[in-house]
């Protein structure tokens, strides 16, 4: 039982995700292969390229919207900077 379907616009990003964790896995193989003294080079290879294609995948997400979390802090900086503008063309005028 699963929910409603995916649109491609979600979908793209999830497989980035999953190449990126499948070349960080790759990668791992290939330290222990290091550590084994058997270096196996293919693993970094297919790790480095499997990470290419997570990221290039997961750049085509849109941006995730503004959380507003600092909503407050921004607001009191630009009602500050207001005010210093205001005074300091009040200086000027005189």
């Amino acid at each position: 039982m699963s929910g409603p379907p995916t649109d491609e616009s979600e979908f793209i990003p999830r497989v980035g995700t999953f190449f990126i964790l499948l070349g960080i896995f790759f990668s791992l193989l290939f330290l222990a292969s290091d550590f084994a003294k058997q270096p196996d080079f293919d693993w970094l290879f297919l790790g480095m390229l499997a990470v290419a294609i997570g990221i290039i995948f997961r750049r085509r997400a849109p941006p995730p919207p503004p959380a507003g979390r600092f909503a407050l802090i921004r607001k009191l900086r630009e009602n500050a900077k207001k005010r210093r503008e205001e005074k300091s063309k009040k200086a000027q005028k005189k």
